[in-house]
């Protein structure tokens, strides 16, 4: 189930924030753009805008620069999200790519980067994929 995005935000301050670029950890800003709910698989799904990725040195910020933002936004935007909004979730997958791509669709030509977090005691957990 895909919500709006104002709602995925509504911990964050509403319909304004939804619009918002985060500044995460590694100084690049980053933009929800789209939130996908499994209800069943009891997993959410964040997609993050984040121009500044690329996979060729000296292009962007690479994997390893961007590696702490994950955690980072799971903690303070993602959490705070689902308590907001009453949404439950045992498993939390947050996509990073330099351009929009709706869930499930594909582009040869954009950089994403992934990772997948257990949410446990009401923190999130780095799962190894």
């Amino acid at each position: 189930m895909t919500r709006a995005l104002t709602m995925a935000l509504a911990a964050l301050g509403g319909a304004a924030a939804a619009q918002a670029v985060l500044e995460v950890p590694s100084g690049q800003g980053v933009t929800l753009y789209q939130v996908v709910l499994e209800q069943e698989a009891e997993r959410a799904r964040f997609l993050f805008l984040a121009p500044g990725i690329a996979l060729e040195d000296g292009a962007g910020l690479g994997f390893e620069a961007v590696v702490g933002d994950f955690p980072w936004l799971c903690d303070r935007v993602i959490l705070p999200a689902l308590a907001e909004n009453g949404w439950a979730a045992r498993q939390v997958v947050i996509a990073m790519s330099d351009r929009e791509i709706a869930f499930g669709e594909r582009d040869a030509e954009a950089v994403q980067f992934f990772e997948a977090f257990a949410v446990e005691d009401g923190a999130c957990v780095l799962e190894v994929f």
